[in-house]
């Protein structure tokens, strides 16, 4: 039986668990030696695990089976079944039961998308979104979630058209400023043209900007406390309070410059960075197109934005958040089901935590939020 049964259940937020050299294979020989090794040490108490997989294809048969007894309430991270191994990632989502699931980096953003050297970060994301099409590449239920930075916009158009051709779904953006351009500049309608013409959506996602608030409000004259990974890089509970702030700019400067509506096609999603935050910030950024619009010319014909978003940006809630009340606050059309598979932050029964808040609302707006509102963002991910 699996653990996900009765309707369909598509999955916005899975990620595989790089092993040291993940990509190499699929690098550019002449640049092979320009992307840098992943860095475990930001991992805290599961640096060893990853580590000494190092070499590894899989699991012992005797640990899949043991794993096989309980996969979404047991083994996390690296020790997880289908972790970093995609025939085991395929029988891990037979027990899962989802129909469809994006698979995401762990380490590979944040240990590619700062490298300063533009040509080592490029080469870097062109062998890591061969590298992961490779690995969802035999089983049509994984869908490959690639990785661009916008600094350099000629390289960006040539890895974003490598990365479709490869068969990436989805393509994740650093949630910052496009170098020193808005993201809803003139230059970049050409990347935001060529995503909607594909059909692939961009996403958003943790790690993509910095996790950490400003130091100075982690100095109180005490101790700071350790992440709950037992390192120093994961959120705390102040990084918590704030971590959607890059994003929620970027997709605000992203409506408010027009881009929605020049591409009326162009489909995105706000992944791991949760959404007790969206339902003021689409009344916010109506309230600034009505008020705003009277004395900016830029924004006087632009449609109220909670109405160009709706159906076209969507927002996948942390477990422990209240999505019924945030649902009931806004719309059921932004909203994904996701369960962070394996990392141990998607809980272990992610379903039952949902169901519970998602209390006596309809069948169709649990439908949205299993399966329809994935589907809109991933067109190709109906079948």
């Amino acid at each position: 039986m699996a653990y996900a049964e009765g309707r369909v259940y598509n999955d916005a937020d899975s990620h595989i668990m790089e092993i040291p050299g993940f990509a190499d294979a699929f690098a550019d020989p002449a640049l092979r030696d320009r992307i840098p090794p992943l860095d475990f040490s930001l991992t805290g108490s599961m640096a060893d695990a990853a580590e000494a997989l190092e070499g590894r294809t899989g699991h012992d048969p005797e640990v899949v089976a043991e794993l096989r007894k309980d996969v979404i309430g047991g083994k996390k991270g690296w020790e997880a079944l289908g972790a970093f191994n995609s025939a085991e990632r395929s029988e891990a989502l037979d027990l899962l039961g989802f129909h469809r699931q994006l698979v995401f980096p762990s380490l590979s953003f944040h240990d590619y998308m700062w490298n300063p050297d533009l040509e080592a970060r490029y080469a870097s994301a062109r062998a890591y979104n061969r590298a992961i099409a490779n690995f969802c590449g035999d089983d049509d239920r994984m869908l490959a979630v690639g990785m661009v930075s916008l600094d350099d916009l000629g390289r960006a158009e040539r890895e974003i058209d490598r990365a479709i051709e490869a068969g990436i779904a989805a393509i994740w953006i650093p949630s910052l400023p496009a170098g020193d351009r808005s993201p809803g500049h003139d230059d970049l309608d050409r990347v935001w043209a060529r995503l909607a013409e594909a059909g692939v959506p961009f996403v958003l996602h943790i790690s993509g900007s910095p996790m950490q608030i400003r130091k100075e409000y982690m100095n109180t004259g005490r101790p700071i406390a350790d992440d709950w990974l037992g390192g120093g890089e994961a959120p705390r509970a102040k990084d918590m309070s704030v971590i959607h702030h890059d994003a929620e700019a970027f997709l605000s400067t992203l409506v408010l410059d027009g881009v929605l509506q020049r591409f009326p096609t162009l489909q995105g999603g706000v992944v791991e960075l949760g959404a007790g935050w969206v339902p003021a910030m689409l009344a916010r950024l109506d309230y600034i197109v009505r008020i705003w619009g009277k004395s900016d010319a830029s924004l006087r014909d632009l449609p109220p934005p909670s109405e160009q978003m709706r159906d076209r940006v969507f927002f996948t809630p942390f477990v422990f958040e209240d999505i019924g009340t945030i649902i009931r606050q806004s719309d059921p059309a932004f909203y994904l089901f996701s369960s962070d598979y394996p990392h141990i932050e998607g809980g272990k029964d992610p379903l039952a935590r949902f169901e519970r808040s998602l209390g006596d609302l309809d069948e169709a707006a649990r439908e949205r939020f299993y399966a329809t509102n994935f589907e809109r963002m991933l067109p190709g991910a109906a079948g």
